[in-house]
């Protein structure tokens, strides 16, 4: 009886190890991310929507060695009508992005440094290029700084709790 278990837990485990539940993912935690903003400057214009861009990256200030940002996983640059986003595994110091428009032209932007580790940019469309500023935000910390300050409350609250329960338990049995 107790080899045929044997052999029967051991089964199991060779199927388990074969076949897993779920998948396992390495690639976890948070990357930098770039979100950019668009207003119009030519106000009598009716308003342009993106229709494609590029991101580039360099070492350089002049972006002399400009690169584009590789699309891989998480990785990558993407416009929608009227915002654009980035994220990487990791940034350049400097950047310049050149997007296409609903007008028909492609507009190049001003080089422009990495704001943070979530940078937030406001573009300014002008009727030959575009102008890139940073706009203030608490990108030295990534978005996961809430989560990590619930955790560290509960772990303290729970603490304080088991604390105050052994110390009240302790005191009984004295009296």
């Amino acid at each position: 009886m107790t080899f045929r278990l044997t052999k029967l837990f051991f089964v199991l485990i060779f199927f388990l190890a074969i076949f897993p539940a779920s998948s396992v993912f390495a690639d976890t935690g948070p990357k930098p991310t770039m979100d950019f903003q668009f207003r119009q400057e030519m106000i009598n214009e009716p308003p342009l929507t993106i229709i494609s861009g590029i991101l580039f990256e360099c070492d350089q200030p002049d972006c002399s060695d400009a690169l584009l940002l590789e699309e891989g996983g998480p990785q990558g640059f993407f416009c929608e009508l009227n915002s654009c986003h980035a994220t990487a595994y990791g940034f350049a110091r400097y950047h310049q992005i050149e997007l296409e428009f609903s007008d028909g032209k492609t507009r190049q932007s001003n080089i422009f440094e990495t704001a943070g580790f979530d940078s937030k940019y406001m573009v300014t469309i002008r009727p030959d290029d575009l102008l890139v500023e940073a706009r203030f935000s608490l990108g030295i910390f990534p978005r996961t700084t809430s989560i990590l300050v619930a955790c560290i409350c509960a772990i303290v609250g729970v603490g304080l709790v088991v604390g105050l329960s052994v110390f009240l338990l302790r005191r009984s049995k004295v009296i």
